[in-house]
């Protein structure tokens, strides 16, 4: 039995490294070129899109070609970090079902630089991207410099909320102020108006005078015929005061 296990594994591994022959042949014979062609062709392009842009014909060349127009922005993105071009060689390809990648190396003054560049299965260009390589003390930098940019900018932030709600302690003694301002500009009430005396009261008045006199002249006569010898001058009346009665409707 173990016998029999063995030789079944055996065969199955025959099988699979046939089937993987198999599929390397489908794929060299699927793409109509081989890798010296996509070799050749990327390191081509990517020369070619370095002298148009040493040039300055770049907006012109994009023109005429829009759909190189990505692979030439990627190259000019890179090119402040890589410098001048010291030398380009391809130097790796895969060789894919339905497409190619090519990578091509670049030396740079400044920085070197990779750049990976695709074809489909008919040989049109899909898409050239270049990344430059960097050292790990630069790397670091940047991650650093990022960082504290993050965190710089989440902390103003919060600075600035911070400030804001302190604020808001000010609001009420802010109303205060403006309410007593209103209140001091507020113009005075206008005086309350003096009523009139009435009419009546005058004529009360005089009413009463009259009065007097003739119940001081009365008095006067009453003591004349009693014999007392006083005069109008020698008494006064000090209060009238008015009875309600016969003498009222007289």
């Amino acid at each position: 039995m173990k016998k029999f296990l063995l030789v079944l594994g055996m065969i199955t591994c025959i099988f699979g490294m046939t089937a993987c022959g198999a599929t390397d042949q489908l794929v060299e014979s699927f793409l109509p070129y081989g890798e010296e062609e996509a070799m050749e062709a990327a390191q081509g392009l990517f020369e070619t899109i370095v002298q148009v842009i040493d040039q300055g014909q770049a907006k012109s060349f994009v023109q005429t070609y829009p759909e190189l127009a990505a692979a030439v922005g990627s190259v000019e993105g890179s090119w402040s970090e890589i410098g001048t071009i010291n030398s380009v060689q391809s130097k790796a390809v895969e060789m894919g079902v339905d497409e190619a990648t090519v990578t091509v190396s670049v030396d740079g003054a400044s920085h070197d630089a990779e750049a990976v560049v695709i074809y489909d299965s008919q040989g049109q260009l899909v898409s050239l991207t270049v990344n430059v390589i960097k050292s790990f003390g630069e790397l670091m930098t940047n991650a650093a410099l990022n960082t504290l940019l993050g965190m710089g900018t989440v902390f103003a932030v919060l600075i600035l909320i911070a400030w804001i709600i302190s604020l808001f302690k000010n609001i009420n003694k802010l109303q205060g102020k403006m309410g007593k301002k209103e209140k001091a500009e507020a113009p005075a009430p206008a005086p309350a108006p003096v009523p009139a005396v009435p009419a009546v009261e005058e004529e009360a008045a005089e009413d009463d005078g009259e009065l007097v006199a003739v119940i001081a002249a009365a008095v006067a006569a009453y003591e004349s015929e009693t014999g007392t010898a006083a005069g109008p001058g020698d008494f006064v009346v000090r209060s009238i005061r008015r009875r309600s009665g016969k003498w009222q409707r007289a």
